[in-house]
């Protein structure tokens, strides 16, 4: 090892600096607000249900819960839309200074505070209300964080597309657990996977868009093409099938889930703008990345809260 070399240089060759612009800025500070909104309504939840004692205060966390899960699937895209991937290299789950990197802007250092927030969250309802339901979640979570680690090394080329896809269907699974708790209390997640057949091609959607940027890794675009040819387009040709089962399967159940379906025509449009901006932006696709993943989780949400036994 060359001894003029910092201690850190076998780690620093991968940090790429992501532009802390005022769109990112704005997005961040619209996610805070929803931070401080979710805390505000938790506080406000276990006030107002009728449980009592500790019962009220679960009632809160779950609820402070599923925003804190769903912002932290949003925070993940500012991460991608804005070239911040490797902004902390491959080092993980912290660095030194990473509430100073997350006050000064940093979406990287602040998904992986919030990621913290979320899982601290899961083992406080754990302990105040142990059950199946709370156990999954925690455990869950922990599954997410270590296939997040992993990201970071399909992003460096050195794992395999999969890692990604697996980390974002896990995030999802997170959400829809404690979505669960919130709205549907007594079903279990993976009984409610099992019998909710819109939901199978959505989840598989949502794993090969996982798919399609750990495929084509950190600031390489996937080009346009007529037919594919190199790895990368075959897995984005995959994804658009999915989204198109997606689409055919809500649209087949259109009479249960009607704002799922409409917003799932939307979403479709959206990839193909997310397509071009990928392709034009490589390194920093911008925007879109966020849009197209509060589609998606909107998609989720109707689909949960439309369902009925």
């Amino acid at each position: 090892m060359n001894p003029n070399l910092p201690p850190n240089a076998a780690e620093t060759k991968h940090v790429v600096e992501g532009e802390i612009n005022r769109t990112v800025r704005l997005i961040g500070l619209l996610i805070g607000g929803l931070l401080l909104l979710a805390v505000a309504l938790g506080v406000w939840r276990s006030l107002t249900t009728s449980e009592t004692g500790s019962g009220a205060v679960v009632a809160g966390l779950v609820l402070s819960e599923v925003i804190f899960a769903a912002a932290l699937i949003m925070l993940g895209s500012i991460v991608e839309g804005f070239g911040f991937g490797l902004a902390l290299g491959t080092q993980w789950p912290y660095t030194r200074n990473i509430l100073i990197l997350t006050l000064r802007g940093d979406p990287e250092a602040a998904h992986r505070v919030l990621a913290t927030a979320v899982g601290l969250c899961a083992v406080a309802l754990a302990i105040i209300d142990p059950r199946y339901e709370t156990f999954l979640g925690v455990g869950l979570i922990v599954t997410t964080a270590l296939f997040g680690m992993g990201t970071l090394y399909v992003l460096a080329g050195k794992a395999p597309a999969f890692v990604h896809g697996t980390h974002g269907l896990l995030a999802y699974s997170v959400f829809l657990n404690y979505l669960l708790l919130l709205s549907h209390p007594g079903i279990g997640l993976f009984t409610y996977i099992e019998v909710t057949v819109a939901l199978h091609s959505i989840l598989f959607a949502i794993f090969m868009g996982g798919m399609v940027t750990g495929g084509r890794g950190f600031g390489i675009p996937i080009e346009p093409f007529l037919h594919p040819q190199k790895p990368s387009q075959w897995i984005f040709v995959v994804h658009g099938l999915a989204a198109l089962i997606v689409v055919g399967t809500l649209g087949w159940f259109s009479p249960l889930y009607p704002i799922a379906f409409a917003l799932a025509l939307l979403q479709a449009a959206v990839g193909f703008f997310l397509f071009y901006a990928v392709n034009l932006k490589p390194k920093t696709p911008g925007i879109m990345v966020v849009f197209h993943q509060i589609m998606a989780l909107l998609i989720t949400t109707a689909v949960v809260l439309q369902w009925r036994f």
